[in-house]
């Protein structure tokens, strides 16, 4: 009996730690990192400094429920398609781990306690822009852009860049110019890292019926597209160097990365649609793009 006992005990926690690993997977934690990266960058651009420690784990953990729970929803609302997509099919919703309904709850509990906390150890301004980012994610680009149209990626870029002015909003209670060029960075970042996973991606969207840019338009013109807004990021980083006070680490360090993503934006464009190599590594340096650029602003202001 003692044995038939703790196989029950065993068993139940083998679910409680397979129903908790559901709930944070729900939240897309590796993303979740590195918007609580960017968030924190912003701080310590604007306070120029090291903030107040209080604000910084406040700003993270409201700027953390906020992205997190609107990911959730983002789950809850996609477990349809997500089913049809190789490389979602074993989200928990889909996988049968974790209920819908749970999910939902669970993003809007996240939700609501991001724009309380923020609101009562922040500052108002910070609890606005976590209620507005996480409704710009769950509603605006989850629920209407998303399925409706290929610009889904450049209009819903803005949702992923909401954690810099959080973080700057955090340490200043106000947007200033370069708050709002560190968005535009993020912002136009989105449609060459995005479109960059699209392309090789693109058999399982158009199963999926998602209209990104290559199923719609194609990929000579993603990749046309997708030059345009590498061009533009490199521009906004050095406006950012000239009007953000940095010193000239930052512009050494924006000029070397620009240009890494910028050559493997090119080289992509110039295979051949059938080949995926280039879209692969466009993808791989713009993650690093965000690491070392954003590292840059922070180093750039001592």
């Amino acid at each position: 009996m003692a044995v038939v006992h703790e196989i029950h005990q065993l068993s139940r926690l083998n679910r409680w730690t397979q129903t908790i690993s559901a709930f944070i997977d729900v939240t897309k934690p590796k993303i979740l990192m590195m918007l609580s990266f960017t968030s924190l960058c912003a701080a310590f651009v604007a306070q120029r400094g090291i903030p107040s420690k209080f604000v910084i784990f406040a700003m993270l953990l409201s700027a953390s429920l906020s992205a997190g729970g609107s990911a959730a929803i983002n789950m809850w609302y996609d477990r349809d398609i997500d089913g049809l997509m190789e490389r979602t099919a074993k989200r928990p919703i889909p996988a049968g781990v974790i209920h819908p309904s749970s999910v939902l709850r669970f993003g809007i509990v996240l939700g609501v306690l991001s724009v309380v906390i923020a609101f009562f150890f922040v500052n108002p301004l910070t609890a606005l822009l976590n209620a507005v980012g996480y409704f710009y994610y769950a509603v605006v680009y989850t629920m209407w852009l998303k399925r409706r149209t290929p610009q889904n990626i450049v209009i819903g870029g803005g949702a992923g860049a909401f954690p810099i002015l959080i973080g700057w909003a955090s340490v200043m209670n106000s947007l200033n110019v370069t708050a709002w060029l560190m968005f535009l960075v993020i912002f136009l970042w989105t449609p060459p890292h995005s479109w960059a996973l699209a392309l090789y991606k693109n058999n399982e969207y158009t199963k999926a019926g998602i209209p990104m840019m290559p199923v719609v338009k194609g990929p000579r013109s993603t990749k046309i597209q997708s030059l345009m807004y590498m061009a533009l990021l490199f521009l906004c980083s050095i406006v950012l160097y000239i009007s953000g006070n940095f010193n000239t680490f930052y512009l050494a360090g924006a000029i070397m990365f620009n240009s890494a993503l910028l050559y493997c934006t090119w080289r992509m464009w110039k295979e051949k649609d059938h080949l995926f190599i280039w879209a692969k590594r466009t993808f791989i340096c713009s993650l690093f793009y965000i690491l070392g650029v954003f590292s840059a602003m922070v180093i750039g202001i001592i």
